[in-house]
């Protein structure tokens, strides 16, 4: 998906992701009680890319996102944003959970959303600025949504659900987008749509990190894949790492007993 990408300039997100910021995360353990969820993984990758999260049911692929997000402990294993250790979590990514864990009842408007996204940049002193406004309606004009400030979110499409959260990670300026299960439930147009979307987030210079269970569609959304079982088993470009032997290991009935 190379081709998709623009050249970065001034004025493009993350201005900063020139200097090749970078997400390396190294022998990452996550349990649950007494049950290994996540062993040893890593990987590392930068700003720019799209990175599809790829295995079996049970491979620990929202375990990761969500331990990269900091809502998940770490029973060992380190996690590096440009170049410093992450001790829980840090502003600066964004998780957006699967569809079926979202209360799509709950009375807020797209506006009301993605102001949310703005919050952790507020404190006790500092009041909503005109900065404030702006950086909400970019997110909501980059996400394709204007026009729709003022829907409830339960009256929105999946795909305009989707997008309304994406933006809402937008507006706080999170430079790591982690998405778990992002195309589930869409129809064809509604994923063609978001795909073109992510692209371009990752081609303005965010990191896009998102399970994904369709190996069909991997090479023509992303352009890295990390393919996971409790462990990592390849990580790479796509045509370096998403090849028949690593999806026969990572997919393999032994694999996941």
């Amino acid at each position: 998906m190379a081709q998709h990408r623009r050249p970065m300039t001034p004025d493009s997100h993350c201005d900063h992701c020139a200097h090749h910021h970078e997400l390396e995360v190294r022998g990452l353990t996550v349990c649950y009680r007494s049950h290994v969820a996540l062993e040893n993984a890593g990987f590392a990758t930068s700003c720019g890319n799209c990175v599809a999260l790829i295995g079996p049911n049970g491979a620990g692929k929202s375990t990761l996102l969500k331990a990269i997000a900091g809502l998940l402990p770490r029973s060992s294993g380190s996690i590096r944003w440009r170049g410093a250790t992450v001790q829980k979590w840090h502003r600066e990514f964004a998780y957006l959970p699967q569809r079926e864990e979202v209360d799509w009842s709950f009375p807020v408007t797209v506006q009301g959303l993605v102001e949310m996204g703005r919050y952790n940049q507020l404190s006790w002193w500092r009041r909503w600025r005109t900065e404030d406004d702006r950086k909400v309606k970019e997110a909501i004009d980059l996400m394709n949504l204007g026009g729709l400030e003022s829907r409830q979110i339960s009256q929105l499409s999946g795909g305009q659900q989707q997008r309304a959260f994406i933006a809402r990670a937008i507006a706080s300026e999170a430079h790591v987008l982690l998405l778990d299960e992002p195309f589930t439930g869409l129809d064809r147009p509604a994923q063609e749509n978001l795909s073109v979307l992510l692209r371009r987030l990752a081609a303005e210079g965010r990191l896009v990190i998102a399970s994904h269970h369709d190996l069909n569609t991997v090479p023509d959304l992303f352009d890295q894949v990390l393919i996971l079982n409790r462990r990592t088993v390849a990580f790479g470009t796509v045509a370096e790492a998403f090849l028949p032997d690593a999806l026969a290991t990572a997919y393999a009935p032994a694999a996941t007993a």
